[in-house]
């Protein structure tokens, strides 16, 4: 069932008649597979005579007594709210319910593992899911105290926010009785049950407090725990923030908890944070994953701070969460664990994707318009986590990092335990840093859109410079312009590489900036905008520069200017500016020579997109081929057992088209082709039957095979992808159907057939769908609950088909859907995409198919 639909204007006169006090919470997890039994009760006070509601999404109402008087349920509730009228000063609200276990990753998810038939419980209440679980004010500004209470069944674990109490034997089942919590919004408030294996470990504060650590997992996934990996990388973190922030850890304890079927990364519950269990490796991986999860790992622990001791008032304000906890996680990453190349990575990724959002027709302010939930939940996009990131990372090349420090600081203190806003902390480092920063923040963080920044420069006959001016643009849709603090390095090529000779950091404003202090050198081979990335903006590279990245990119060598211009010669590819063929020339020239495992997956993962993408029909199957047959000449002469080895054979597996191509992919499987030091284990074993399924060249026995020596939870979900790949229209019309119309599916399991659905060689698979899809929209939005919707109606849309036959029906159902506002959003930034493809394709026809070799 949809979640009820919280407005802005309701949550503010709430708040301003309501003041929460502590919820008592009792679950008991012995009633069934299908139900629980939640009993709540609620203590608050509020304007004497005023009416209020608390949410709550349940399949019975059993009972509600409002300060001693019993409510009618049939009269007071609506199936997802409970009316409250004439409440007093103080007042106890109790109420028992019948609540459902979802399998969408939403409320209280059951899960039941394959392997071993064990059950294992977590919840998930982000953005207001935890009144699928219980009675609650589900709004972030009404912070409270929980007592929770939890029956389960005997040898299952139970956590919460609290720390774990010793259980009471009730014979076959257990009662866990939590002490009183930590203050928080409910959103963040966690029960996870189970038989969880543990293993504890613990953290040492800079004034020297233990913290208690704990590690779960499913007991059919203990073996691919790395507890020495995850309690070294939270001691360290938490030395770091609370020395940048000088605010001690705020709270008793810190579990991390991998759980399976899991819609986020991860959750940043106190105390008590869920991750998706993709993060504990049954194979090997490459480095660029082991520093997501690193990044990952800091980026939930910083919320302890930033979200959790101070939270956002409502959520236009989500980015005081997201943004600082993706910008300091980077900075931590590269200062405490092994991956001191973060930043390199934060320019490949983050910024490349913020870019892509802030180009979308969806595109907001950092502080977004925030009217209802639904516009939150379509807003953990690229701009609240990635561009805000960003243009904290231009902040505090504006103020300078110990201000930054200071201000930050001083806002965690003055607000904690509370909620707070933007204004608050513009407050806090205003006074820090001596700068006035409303206009900063007006222009940065309450528009939308992402300058271009272009250099405009003249030289005389001897390459002397003569004029040397930055060229600041943006769209006619979003046309502010921005301050910006940069930097400008010129790069020779020499006997070591291509190396920076000079740089320059100035500030720049408006169209045009002259800079006349790069007036009189010789011009160098390399110009580059933003060097050292210090603010937010897509730069463009000038022709010469242009041509001697495209053929020399490998050889600079600083990390993160190789991934401005990765980015830059990308983002232009987007743009329609630079041919498609012209990017694959670049990866497949210099992808070998890139030392970072991050712009190297990077690189691969959008060669991959333009060979599928953005390629003209015209040449596309030759230039794919050539890919393909590039990918695995890099293969062979990858370094035996290295990082690159792995990338490249995994990228080969996806862009592999041709009949000898797929041979050498059927020979990797079955051990008939070999490369020394490559060792073909669980996944990519995986990733090569997905290879071949797409291609035609996997049965389903085969398929059958594979899963006999994996039959796992996550052997399942390959299997399902795999079989969903096959080239046949009947398969993919049965998979479509599956995804969009069997409620029974996990989300996992539908992203997992959505996947395979989507690999369409020829693309021509998909198009008996597009009528169904436009057709199927207003239903799905209106019967299944968000996370389901959406996965829905993304996964579905068939973007792999670039016709100008699909941009015209996606059109016409906008054209004739106003509402509901969150659906038309996702349907347009897939036309969006898709407009950009065609955009692409039509470039790139532009110009002659290079051979990609």
């Amino acid at each position: 069932m949809p979640a009820a639909n919280l407005t802005r204007v309701e949550a503010e006169r709430r708040a301003s008649l309501v003041r929460v006090h502590d919820y008592d919470v009792e679950l008991d997890l012995t009633t069934g597979p299908d139900t629980f039994a939640s009993r709540t009760v609620v203590r608050f006070s509020a304007s004497a005579g005023a009416d209020a509601f608390v949410e709550l999404n349940a399949e019975a109402l059993r009972s509600a007594v409002l300060n001693g008087r019993p409510l009618e349920p049939s009269e007071v509730f609506d199936g997802s709210r409970i009316r409250l009228a004439d409440l007093g000063d103080e007042n106890e609200l109790i109420v028992e319910s019948t609540q459902c276990y979802t399998n969408t990753g939403e409320g209280l998810h059951r899960f039941v593992d394959p392997v071993d038939g064990a059950v294992y419980l977590y919840t998930e209440f982000a953005v207001a899911e935890a009144n699928r679980v219980f009675a609650v004010f589900d709004q972030p500004d009404l912070k409270a105290a929980f007592r929770f209470t939890v029956t389960a069944p005997s040898g299952w674990q139970v956590l919460s926010n609290a720390p774990t109490p010793a259980p009471e034997s009730l014979g076959e089942s257990e009662r866990w009785s939590f002490a009183s919590g930590p203050v928080m919004s409910t959103y963040v408030a966690a029960i996870i049950a189970g038989p969880y294996r543990r293993w504890e470990g613990s953290a040492t504060t800079t004034d020297g407090r233990t913290i208690p650590l704990g590690l779960f997992t499913r007991a059919s996934f203990a073996e691919h725990a790395e507890p020495e990996v995850m309690f070294a990388t939270v001691d360290a973190g938490i030395r770091f923030y609370e020395a940048a922030y000088g605010v001690p850890f705020p709270y008793e304890k810190y579990d991390q908890i991998f759980v399976p079927e899991y819609n986020w990364g991860a959750m940043e519950n106190i105390g008590a944070v869920t991750f998706n269990e993709s993060y504990l490796f049954r194979s090997r991986v490459s480095e660029a994953r082991l520093q997501q999860r690193s990044i990952v790992i800091l980026h939930e622990l910083s919320h302890m701070w930033f979200g959790n001791l101070v939270t956002m008032k409502w959520w236009n304000d989500l980015w005081l969460n997201e943004s600082f906890a993706t910008w300091t996680s980077m900075a931590a990453t590269a200062a405490v664990t092994p991956f001191t190349d973060a930043w390199a990575t934060f320019t490949s990724v983050e910024k490349t994707d913020a870019a892509a959002q802030d180009q979308l027709p969806s595109t907001h302010p950092i502080v977004a318009r925030i009217d209802d939930l639904e516009d939150v939940e379509v807003n953990f996009d690229g701009i609240t986590y990635d561009k805000g990131a960003s243009v904290i990372k231009q902040l505090v090349a504006w103020v300078g990092i110990d201000a930054f420090h200071a201000g930050v600081g001083a806002y965690l203190r003055a607000h904690a335990n509370g909620n707070a806003t933007l204004r608050d902390l513009l407050d806090e480092l205003e006074t820090s840093s001596g700068r006035e920063l409303t206009e900063w923040s007006r222009l940065w963080l309450e528009t939308a859109g992402v300058n271009t920044l272009r250099v405009r420069m003249e030289t005389d006959a001897e390459r002397v410079i003569t004029a040397f001016v930055v060229e600041q643009s943006a769209s006619v849709e979003q046309p502010t312009l921005r301050p910006h603090r940069v930097a400008i390095g010129f790069y020779d090529d020499g006997d070591d590489g291509i190396r920076r000779v000079h740089r320059v950091e100035l500030d720049i404003d408006g169209a045009e900036t002259a800079v006349p202090e790069l007036v009189g050198p010789n011009r160098p081979d390399l110009v580059l905008l933003n060097d050292d990335d210090l603010t937010y903006a897509q730069i463009r590279l000038d022709d010469a520069s242009l041509a001697v990245a495209l053929d020399g990119l490998g050889d600079i060598r600083d990390p993160v200017a190789r991934a401005l211009i990765w980015g830059s010669v990308w983002d232009a590819v987007r743009d329609g500016e630079v041919a498609a063929s012209q990017y694959v020339h670049l990866v497949l020239g210099n992808v070998a020579r890139e030392t970072e495992s991050t712009a190297r997956s990077t690189a691969l993962a959008q060669l991959e997109l333009a060979v599928e993408r953005y390629l003209s029909p015209a040449h596309a199957e030759l230039v794919a081929a050539e890919a393909g047959d590039a990918l695995w000449a890099l293969c062979e002469l990858a370094t035996a057992s290295s990082d690159e080895q792995l990338q490249f054979v995994r990228s080969f597996a996806r862009v592999a088209r041709t009949g000898g191509q797929l041979d050498i992919v059927a020979g990797l499987c079955d051990g008939s082709v070999a490369l020394d030091g490559l060792a073909v284990d669980t996944e990519l074993r995986w990733e090569l039957t997905i290879a071949l399924s797409a291609g035609g060249r996997a049965s389903v026995d085969d398929i059958a095979a594979v899963l006999a020596g994996d039959d796992t939870a996550t052997g399942r979900l390959r299997a399902a992808t795999a079989e969903a790949a096959r080239p046949d229209a009947a398969i993919k019309e049965e998979a479509w159907d599956r995804v969009a119309t069997d409620a029974s599916l996990s989300n996992d399991l539908a992203r997992a057939i959505a996947s395979g659905w989507a690999m369409a060689h020829p693309v021509d698979l998909l198009a008996g769908s597009v009528e169904p899809y436009f057709a199927m929209l207003q239903s799905t939005w209106a019967q299944r609950s968000f996370s389901m919707a959406a996965l829905i109606v993304k996964r579905l849309f068939p973007a792999s088909l670039v016709t100008p036959e699909t941009a015209s029906a996606a059109r016409a159902w906008l054209a004739g859907n106003e509402t509901p506002a969150p659906l038309r959003r996702l349907v347009a930034e897939q036309l969006a995409e898709l407009e950009r493809a065609l955009g692409a394709q039509s470039r790139d026809a532009q110009t002659p198919a290079e051979s990609a070799a």
